[in-house]
């Protein structure tokens, strides 16, 4: 089947009395290809990325016959919210939960990147009965994970346009790859108005969420990937003791599908299978 584009609608955060809903209005960008042969993949993407970064599974010939969905978080990309300072990770939960839901999908394998691989991690945590495996690729696992959101206590402003545009300064000149090519379009992918919450729910749940022991806890075949310019992060090797499979990306850093999107491919269609 092609790829398809479409717009979701959604209240997100609820039911009241009667049934009747009550919540934040969303409207979903999502992409999304069918299929009866595997259950999907769900792709969930990063601060300041959007769906497109995981477009090209469709035209890859390993994943041939396997059905996905990618969307744009709410704020983000080409998707809209009803109150962007109502923003944070469990909201995007939520989100990712009622995006499921209103398309039918009961079970899938999960992938997600930084704030997408928290936001999924979270999810699975919660639902361990509905994800087949999870690739996290680089998701929040412990304090040392927040090189972006802690800015927001580092670099406290209470103007957003401002700290956005200065977040952004600060990324294109970390020495790190990609990072001054995320920087390139972070401001034209994120509103400002959501950057607060999302990155002080970061900061929270890194600092006391207990995201290892969730980690470790799930019930499924889990990928932890990282870019070879993160080899040093602490707690790789607890991972590996833990049942974890690493996948380390040569030639990148913390956005693989930006410095050598072929062997993160490679390696996730590789993961999908072995487990499928």
């Amino acid at each position: 089947m092609e790829l398809t584009s479409e717009k979701l609608r959604l209240r997100v955060d609820g039911v009241g009395a009667g049934g009747v809903g009550v919540g934040v209005g969303v409207e979903i960008a999502a992409i999304r290809r069918g299929g009866e042969k595997h259950a999907p993949i769900v792709f969930l993407h990063g601060f300041g990325s959007t769906k497109e970064d995981y477009a090209d599974l469709a035209y890859r010939p390993e994943f041939a016959g396997r059905p996905f969905l990618a969307y744009d978080t709410p704020g983000c990309g080409d998707s809209a919210c009803d109150d962007l300072a109502g923003m944070s990770i469990p909201f995007l939960v939520k989100t990712a939960r009622a995006v499921l839901e209103s398309l039918g999908i009961r079970r899938f394998h999960l992938v997600g990147h930084s704030m997408g691989g928290l936001t999924g991690l979270l999810l699975a945590h919660e639902e361990p009965g509905r994800v087949l495996s999870f690739v996290d690729i680089e998701g929040n696992l412990a304090p040392e994970d927040c090189f972006l959101s802690r800015q927001i206590l580092t670099h406290a402003t209470d103007d957003p346009e401002t700290f956005l545009a200065d977040l952004t300064e600060r990324a294109r000149h970390a020495p790190s790859l990609a990072s001054a090519l995320y920087a390139s379009s972070l401001r034209r992918k994120v509103r400002p108005g959501a950057v607060r919450g999302i990155f002080e729910s970061m900061v929270e749940l890194s600092d006391h969420g207990d995201l290892m022991k969730k980690f470790l806890s799930l019930p499924f075949p889990r990928m932890f990937m990282y870019g070879e310019q993160n080899a040093s992060l602490s707690y790789l090797g607890e991972l590996a003791s833990g049942g974890v499979e690493l996948a380390e990306i040569a030639h990148s850093g913390h956005w693989p599908m930006y410095s050598n999107p072929v062997t993160m491919w490679e390696r996730i269609a590789d993961f999908h299978a072995r487990i499928s």
